[in-house]
């Protein structure tokens, strides 16, 4: 009866050294138990399986790999236009750190830097545009303009397709005309009079590309947009001719896109130097209006009552209402355990057993005390397993009837007087 609560030193279990075919009484079954969570279960296997269409689809989407990473062929990333550049003898380094991509920059290769979650510091930022000769900076970040192009600006989107070169630079002139979904950037006074340019016009609203030079010498062009790069945007109006001109005006290519490993730690501005100064005082004070509203309006601790009020529950109703429980869930093999316990505990008694006996040693002296066969009371008492209601019914009958037979074959034995013996209630 593996699986029933016993109680505290009786055991009902079948022992290792018991018959070889006698069965054993589980509780509950394995498909008893998946029945009645079925419901749980399909729940379950449905959220399984939306969790895997969804990972998949994403996947399907990125094509595994970041934002126009090199080696990325998903629609946003960047592996076409670097298989173009290496077809045509341009020798494209995927650099994976900034010292690899300062390197190729000190030997005069092209760099483009694409740092889309604004790792690098100015610091890094200042002297990846100084050793560089040609530095393409595909969606700069404020910060990043701050360094490279002061008095260039962000200004938003662009309102669809440019066809409006607007400058004479050749690599914008060969592209003619740029796809909708362009941000834009706009060029102060002061960055014109540095010699800042901007290309491909959105009105009065800012440039999508804007070309100049660092006071070293160095060529820096900023892309307001990734798009032009995308394998799945390239293709479109002039996007393939700009980011061909950009990437592979020499000989050698960094692509690089800067990770964790970059970022400048000490540089990174902690939480107290981006929230303003306000917030903390502000927090302090929320902390203790909560405290002060708990203490005033909450309950105080301990129970609600103080006294321990007499509860009592007959025991005919935890009987029946856990007869009840045992019926809704079919729950046969278990309910006959609990039976067979208590018959076991209560034979016991009667036979003067150790609380510690078990069950064959039960079952063998309750076989010696009623003449049955003793593999017969081993099973009702073990062995046997209700297949319906029916034979549930009939094994509680067959405990009763043993225990029954138990306590009247040891009962003591009613004393006669003898036949011709009147000597019972004489006087002397």
């Amino acid at each position: 009866m593996s699986g029933a609560s016993t109680p505290t030193g009786v055991a009902v279990g079948t022992p290792d050294h018991g018959p070889a075919d006698a069965a054993v009484a589980l509780t509950p079954t394995v498909r008893s138990s998946v029945r009645r969570r079925r419901i749980w279960i399909g729940f379950a296997a449905l959220l399984v399986l939306g969790a895997i269409v969804i990972f998949v689809v994403q996947g399907a989407v990125s094509g595994g790999g970041p934002r126009l990473g090199a080696d990325n062929p998903g629609p946003t990333g960047a592996k076409a236009l670097v298989q173009v550049l290496a077809d045509h003898g341009v020798t494209v380094t995927d650099a994976r750190s900034y010292d690899a991509a300062l390197e190729g920059a000190h030997e005069g290769a092209t760099v483009v830097l694409y740092d889309e979650y604004g790792l690098l510091g100015d610091d890094r930022l200042a002297r990846l545009a100084m050793f560089a000769q040609r530095l393409v900076v595909v969606e700069p970040g404020f910060g990043a303009l701050e360094v490279i192009a002061p008095g260039v600006r962000l200004a938003g989107a662009a309102t669809g397709p440019l066809d409006d070169v607007a400058c004479d630079v050749p690599t914008a002139q060969r592209a003619g005309s740029l796809s909708d979904g362009q941000r834009l950037l706009t060029v102060d006074d002061d960055a014109l009079d540095a010699g800042w340019v901007g290309c491909f016009r959105d009105a009065d609203f800012g440039h999508a590309v804007v070309f100049g030079e660092t006071d070293g010498g160095s060529e820096i062009a900023l892309v307001a947009a990734a798009t032009p790069f995308e394998n799945g945007r390239i293709a479109e109006h002039g996007n393939a001719a700009l980011a061909i001109g950009l990437a592979g005006a020499s000989d050698d290519l960094v692509w690089y896109l800067p990770g964790p490993g970059d970022a400048d730690a000490e540089a990174a501005p902690t939480l107290g130097d981006l929230t303003p100064g306000w917030v903390s005082p502000m927090l302090v004070l929320a902390i203790i209006v909560v405290i002060a509203a708990g203490v005033w309006q909450g309950r105080r601790f301990g129970p609600l009552v103080a006294e321990n009020l007499p509860v009592h529950i007959p025991a005919r109703e935890t009987s029946e209402g856990r007869a009840r429980l045992y019926a809704r869930n079919t729950a046969r093999t278990h309910a006959l355990d609990q039976l067979r316990i208590g018959a076991i505990q209560r034979i016991a008694s009667v036979l003067r057993l150790p609380r510690t006996a078990h069950v064959d040693e039960v079952s063998a002296a309750a076989a010696a005390a009623t003449g049955r066969e003793a593999g017969a009371v081993h099973r009702l008492l073990a062995d046997d397993a209700p297949t319906g209601d029916r034979d549930l019914v009939r094994l509680a009958a067959d405990l009763t009837t043993l225990e029954d037979q138990v306590r009247a074959t040891l009962a003591p034995a009613t004393s006669h007087p003898e036949a011709g013996d009147d000597s019972a209630g004489r006087r002397p």
